[in-house]
């Protein structure tokens, strides 16, 4: 079966590559041309220009739908097996072993789900080029359904057409622009001094060793999860929640847990007709609806004194005659500037809060692991980051473009261990992928696991390795827009992409200025799937002062 791959879609490399391993389309450092489909030769870019028909494979045909390989037609008996088998928690290793028994393209049907699941840049490429002005992905009814019934607004991550594409302009300018991520650095760069700062007490009250030389070993986990948190309230809300004091609020350990419990029961849920469960009232649907109402209450009180704050602060200024230019957050400058419904803002900002906590704190305990677990390229990461800080004098913008290495870093971890195991689209027009038809609006996922580990893609795959991504970079025509797809791509891409990159940049920056990181074990982490992959058990690490 594997001999049909290599037959219609094929790599031809420039002269004096290494290597002479069939590469099945993927793209590795060397330089490399895919062959599509369509017969035209593609350097890995968006734009590349395109024959008006499309030819025929090799073998005189593309192949039909229903000929693309697949684990099993009856989508209710794959569902039992994957229950039966306990195979959700481990969807991605799943992918990654179907990858290597049908080949770069399956077909999967799973109770009211079906999909064509690829991993190779060229295929994705191929897909990302037929999005479309209105890119769609798949809809997370469960998350729908509890909106639809409590009669809450759905925000873009729920949202579709014209409607989600004018909602997402306006956010856009206030979360993803340059000028609001310079707003917003200050914020997060204060929270993760606090951090630092609470972790070098701890250190020295609990640590072993003598007075200032101590070290502690400890599972980071619960700290981490309450930077997050507080970071992002600080972000959206313009208030510190005061995370990292000696006892912090019950209230917000319930949102995490809210958020923890809401992310484990959306999996199962999404191939079961949602409205029927919450009709039987199954307690996997009650668990997950209560999970959301205390996530809306949550931020639906933060709200409240958000407008509060802003209401007493346009009084005050309107006296004195003098606006000021104290940034107060994402939610103070959408209600100032008054372009969407408050009830829009509330479900846009509940979005940004429940998807901003575990999908910052857990890549966080990845870097931490596998920084400790490789000393020789921490110190090197460290030692950029050193100078880079030292030259910035305290502006962390440019203390952060200074130091190339920890973003290479976070790319790193989320190529290893990708929060989202996969990118979904419906493509608008009828496709060909690895001489398939693909019919439009069919659901394609770009399978973000598999391809972070695969040796046709990434050279040496198991190496953690930072310094691959600015190589790369400066390498034209490889692909590389496709090949780190943590964030999503395009229009559709993670809307609190820059939060979650700053956040977590900036974190391991204080980190690696005021400690060494060590690991007992360098046994690889153990993980498994809710609604992001995370470690099965989160590894404890030993900080030193320095």
């Amino acid at each position: 079966m594997r001999n049909m791959y290599i037959q219609v879609t094929m790599c031809i490399r420039a002269q004096g590559t290494r290597g002479s391993r069939n590469l099945l389309c993927g793209v590795v450092p060397q330089r490399a041309l895919c062959m599509t489909a369509a017969g035209t030769a593609v350097d890995g870019k968006i734009g590349a220009e395109r024959t008006g028909v499309r030819k025929r494979g090799v073998d005189g045909r593309v192949r039909r739908f229903d000929e693309i390989p697949h684990t099993g037609r009856n989508g209710w008996v794959n569902l039992v097996k994957f229950w039966r088998e306990d195979r959700f928690r481990q969807l991605h290793k799943h992918m990654e072993r179907t990858f290597n028994t049908l080949g770069p393209i399956y077909r999967e049907h799973l109770g009211t789900q079906s999909s064509v699941n690829i991993m190779l840049p060229c295929d994705i490429s191929e897909l990302f080029r037929s999005e479309g002005l209105h890119p769609r992905r798949m809809t997370l009814q469960p998350w729908a359904t509890h909106r639809e019934t409590r009669q809450h607004s759905k925000g873009v991550f729920l949202k579709n057409g014209d409607e989600w594409r004018a909602d997402r302009l306006l956010l856009n300018k206030e979360v993803m622009m340059s000028s609001a991520v310079k707003r917003f650095l200050p914020l997060l760069d204060d929270v993760a001094r606090d951090f630092c700062r609470m972790l070098r007490v701890r250190v020295e009250r609990e640590g072993r060793g003598e007075e200032g030389k101590r070290t502690l070993t400890m599972d980071p986990s619960p700290d981490l999860f309450r930077f997050a948190l507080e970071a992002s309230c600080h972000v959206i809300y313009g208030e510190r929640i005061g995370l990292f004091s000696s006892s912090p609020s019950l209230e917000s350990q319930k949102f995490i847990w809210a958020v923890e419990r809401m992310l484990a029961t959306t999996p199962p849920l999404l191939y079961l007709p949602p409205r029927l469960l919450l009709r039987i009232g199954a307690p996997l649907w009650t668990q997950h609806a209560s999970a959301w109402d205390h996530i809306f209450s949550h931020a639906e009180a933060r709200i409240q004194r958000g407008y509060q704050r802003l209401s007493s602060s346009q009084g005050r200024k309107s006296q004195v005659g003098a606006a000021g230019d104290h940034y107060t957050g994402v939610l103070s400058q959408l209600m100032e500037k008054g372009q969407l419904s408050l009830d829009l803002i509330k479900a846009n900002i509940t979005e940004l809060m429940a998807g901003g906590v575990d999908t910052t704190a857990v890549p966080l305990q990845f870097a931490l692991f596998e920084l400790g677990r490789n000393p020789e390229l921490q110190e090197r990461v460290r030692q950029q980051v050193r100078a880079s800080w030292a030259q910035a004098g305290g502006d962390p913008q440019k203390a952060l473009q200074g130091a190339p290495l920890l973003k290479g870093t976070i790319k790193e971890i989320l190529r290893l261990y990708p929060v989202g195991t996969t990118v979904q689209r419906y493509p608008i027009k009828d496709i060909v992928l690895q001489n398939y038809h693909i019919p439009a609006g069919t659901m394609v996922q770009a399978c973000l696991y598999p391809m972070g580990r695969s040796a046709e893609v990434f050279e040496e795959p198991q190496r953690f390795d930072p310094g691959r991504w600015g190589k790369e970079e400066s390498q034209k025509g490889e692909g590389t827009g496709f090949r780190y797809l943590a964030f999503g791509f395009g229009a559709r891409q993670c809307v609190g992409r820059r939060i979650a990159e700053n956040e977590m940049q900036l974190l391991l920056m204080h980190i690696l200025l005021s400690f060494c990181l060590s690991v007992s074990s360098s046994e690889d982490i153990k993980t498994t799937l809710t609604l992001i992959l995370q470690p099965e058990t989160p590894p404890r690490i030993t900080f030193r002062k320095l």
